[in-house]
């Protein structure tokens, strides 16, 4: 759980600057925020042990690594039962070409980003997917190119006002 009472606008340039670059050194940070080092190393390390900052890691790019296929699949579960969606989950989470999986509502009950080397590599996972017992349909949308990749916008309402 986060502590949004405690924010300030130093806390949300930090949070955008770790957006725009992960791996942007404590020294260029702070310059950049308006803060020396230590003061701003220990504001980095609050805004992660409160949950802000879930993680940082590298962007790699899927086609350079030789995933030519990527596609969103949205899977239709046979029930909601809470047992279901724990064997669903366990069973995608032993895939590696599964990138992200995300529960949601409506026709469908999951939404999952994969990878794949081929579309035949593509064929395969559905064939995959469609043994699970759990599964009742699928639908896949293979991505043509990404239209949009932004960071993740950094909200007003979280600033605490000035005294």
């Amino acid at each position: 759980m986060t502590d949004r009472q405690t924010l300030d606008e130093i806390d949300l340039k930090i949070l955008a600057e770790l957006q725009k670059d992960g791996r942007i050194r404590n020294n260029e940070l702070a310059e950049r925020v308006g803060l020396s080092e230590p003061p701003c190393r220990r504001r980095v390390r609050s805004l992660r042990e409160r949950g802000y900052v879930s993680a940082i890691r590298a962007t790699l790019d899927e086609k350079l690594l030789g995933y030519e296929v990527i596609s969103f699949v949205l899977i239709q579960l046979q029930s909601q039962a809470q047992a279901t969606l724990q064997a669903f989950e366990r069973s995608i989470a032993a895939l590696p070409l599964v990138q992200q999986s995300w529960r949601i509502s409506g026709d469908a009950d999951y939404l999952l980003k994969c990878v794949a080397r081929s579309v035949e590599g593509m064929h395969q996972q559905l064939l995959q997917f469609a043994a699970m017992p759990e599964v009742r349909n699928i639908r896949t949308f293979p991505v043509l190119g990404v239209a949009k990749d932004a960071p993740l916008p950094i909200p007003d309402y979280l600033v605490s006002p000035t005294k």
